[in-house]
């Protein structure tokens, strides 16, 4: 029997889910290895082949296609271990990157430093060229001083070039050029031009983008060979692809030329499996509850929306990726955020994270500092014996020292209200990142239902669901490795773009379906392409637009590929004050739409969009040792279910615990749950 994989190397844990042919799933879960993360991947590989009772290269030969979900591009960003860019401009904008956009967080605070660009000015050039808003060239390419430029580049041992010329977009004549002088004078040496990697109308959004995809070239393309050729040196010949920013998988060595889409690679995919186990119909919060972060994202009426404003860290104070991506908010709570006191006698949870190494207290290899687990681990929430399905045991001893020492103490309370103070907390750092995501965006969480995912999630995903006021909290048999079980329902796909100005009142029907037919050619080339064999093949057709003279663009969908007449116009002039209406509570709609950029994803479905079942525990015990559970109001004796074991149709009601091998689910006092034809655990919520 055939098989495929789908791994997602987090902070803490790495996660694989394998997926048989006849829709059989199991799960793993190995600590990560920072210093070496594609052996993290190889390890999740081989207790997989163990689990399995078969020699590991007999166990990867059965595998037909590996998809992974990496943090290596954003981490490389983060520690600014990419390559050393260099940045080409038009002449006169060499402050493209130090502008920005403007925005500060707080704009009067001037005491907090303007971020540095992210290519330097010392390796930002101008070259002489002017190309117009309509293509026209106002100044020719100065090829002279190009080359001039390049041979600086080269004694000052530049690792990657980044171009970004003014209005490349709408005639690229000038950047290909000087593509066309890297390959001659500097071969070898990645580049990226702007009008292929991000065809957009925000100068510094290309501009950003541009330069992280050609800083990210080489580090990338190294991890990228060297993941392929460890894989295939263990025995795997399948395929192998990489999760997509924009919820979607590409072949690893598509990725490595095009790095950017990989800069959110991992959080994308958590949407894609709601999706599949809460059903389309449903608004959905998502919550993924990792060992360092906690993401956040949503589906909504079927749709997992997508934002441009994609920033590596706080609003303002960061960089910014400017491509389009799924929009996932990240904060740092997760098991192993570290929670503290400080001066003025202050909690604290996060966001640093005691990560994979050292690890929690409880874990016994050298961590000193209290973190979630900790906490979850003195309140009952966590058998230290069970721990990874029994795998891993756990010291309560060190968690209670840890707890005693950095929050007891301090706060002069007792440990078990120490322990309560820390999940707490945790909880409601996690519920203003909702609703940051929702009740800012126009979403009533109190409409949703709450999809609990990550191995630490259901430490309080009923606490997170009756503070949101959802009545509905589910949690998927494979929530533990949510992100992972997503990318085996992901498809192959790639996001074509262009910018062409048109407006509702004068709209230039032919020079908008020239755009949409070019846009349709490409998608029809990936489709014979890397999608060749897929099960089935889509294209999903949008459009930005916006009011005249308003600042920011909104995404609608298209109806239909063409615009055949004016009522295709009004369409989408009536979708697109819909969608202003559900975005920010308002809408004019006797207003004009302008619509400045245009784009087609083509989406080939390589796998069913059927999740599978997990195979049961071989053990076959449906319960376990009862324990001491704290919960709100005061400790009790809480029967423990097996989630592995429960049959369809099985009921619970709290104060209760539900474990597998890798989660704990708390169910509160007043709670009901019932196991669902896919497995998932659905928990109404008494608010």
């Amino acid at each position: 029997m055939t098989l495929r994989f789908a791994v997602d190397t987090g902070g803490t844990f790495t996660d694989l889910v394998v997926a048989g042919a006849d829709g059989s799933r199991s799960m793993h879960k190995v600590a990560t290895t920072p210093s070496d993360p594609i052996g993290g991947v190889i390890g999740s590989l081989r207790a997989a082949a163990e689990a399995a009772g078969e020699p590991f290269g007999d166990y990867l030969k059965r595998g037909s296609m590996l998809v992974h979900g990496t943090t290596h591009a954003i981490n490389a960003i983060v520690t600014g271990n990419t390559a050393r860019t260099a940045f080409l401009t038009t002449l006169g904008h060499p402050d493209i990157l130090v502008f920005r956009e403007g925005g500060r967080m707080e704009p009067f605070n001037f005491t907090v430093e303007y971020p540095e660009p992210y290519v330097p000015k010392a390796l930002t050039f101008e070259v002489p060229e002017r190309v117009m808003v309509d293509g026209s060239v106002r100044l020719p390419l100065d090829e002279e001083a190009v080359e001039q430029i390049l041979h600086r580049l080269a004694a000052g041992k530049v690792q990657a070039i980044a171009v970004c010329l003014l209005w490349s977009i709408v005639n690229p004549v000038h950047e290909l050029a000087v593509g066309a002088l890297i390959e001659r004078h500097l071969p070898g040496v990645p580049y990226t031009l702007s009008h292929k990697v991000n065809p957009s109308i925000r100068e510094f959004r290309r501009a950003a983008s541009t330069c992280m995809d050609a800083s990210l070239k080489p580090i990338m393309g190294t991890y990228m060979r060297n993941l392929e050729g460890r894989l295939r040196a263990e025995g795997f010949e399948g395929r192998v692809l990489v999760v997509t920013s924009q919820g979607g998988v590409m072949d690893a060595g598509n990725a490595a030329e095009t790095p950017v889409h990989l800069i959110n690679s991992g959080p994308s995919m958590a949407p894609v499996a709601a999706r599949a186990y809460g059903g389309a119909e449903t608004t959905l919060i998502v919550g993924d509850t990792g060992g360092t972060t906690f993401d956040v994202s949503v589906v909504r009426r079927g749709r997992i929306p997508r934002t441009r404003e994609t920033w590596l860290g706080q609003r303002f104070r960061s960089h910014m990726t400017g491509m389009p991506s799924v929009d996932v908010r990240s904060i740092g709570a997760g098991g192993g955020s570290i929670a503290w006191v400080d001066a003025g006698g202050l909690l604290h949870v996060g966001p640093r994270s005691a990560g994979a190494v050292p690890g929690p207290a409880c874990y016994g290899r050298g961590g000193a500092n209290p973190t979630v687990t900790d906490a979850a681990l003195l309140l009952g929430f966590i058998d230290a014996e069970f721990f990874l399905g029994g795998r891993m045991h756990l010291d309560r001893d060190a968690a209670a020292a840890s707890v005693q020492r950095a929050v007891a103490g301090p706060l002069g309370c007792s440990l078990d209200d120490a322990a309560t103070a820390i999940l707490d907390l945790a909880t409601e750092h996690m519920v203003q990142a909702i609703f940051d995501i929702t009740v800012n965006q126009g979403i009533d969480p109190t409409g949703a239902a709450f999809v609990a995912g990550g191995g630490a999630a259901g430490l309080n995903c009923v606490a997170i669901g009756r503070r949101l006021g959802c009545r509905t909290v589910i949690v998927p048999e494979t929530g533990a490795a949510l992100s992972a079980a997503g990318a085996l329902l992901s498809e192959l796909s790639a996001h074509q773009q262009a910018m062409f100005y048109s407006n509702s009142a004068a709209f230039d029907r032919d020079g908008v379906n020239a755009v949409l037919e070019r846009l349709e050619a490409q998608c029809r080339q990936f489709a014979a392409g890397p999608g060749a064999g897929a099960l089935e093949s889509s294209v999903d057709w949008v459009a930005e637009a916006r009011y005249p003279d308003q600042a920011w663009e909104i995404e609608v969908p298209l109806r239909a590929p063409r615009f055949a007449s004016a009522d295709d116009v009004a369409a989408l002039a009536a979708d697109f004050h819909a969608a202003h209406q559900d975005v920010f509570a308002v809408s004019d709609p006797h207003s004009a739409v302008e619509a400045v950029g245009w784009s087609a994803e083509v989406r080939c479905r390589v796998a069913s969009g059927d999740p599978g079942r997990l195979a049961a525990a071989a053990d076959g015990r449906t319960a376990l040792p009862s324990r001491r559970v704290r919960f709100a109001s005061g400790w009790c004796d809480a029967p423990v279910h097996r989630f592995e074991t429960l049959p369809d149709g099985a009921e619970i009601f709290g104060p209760a615990m539900v474990e597998s091998g890798f989660t704990s689910i708390v169910l509160d006092p007043g709670t009901r749950a019932v196991r669902d034809a896919l497995g998932s655990l659905m928990i109404e919520v008494t608010l």
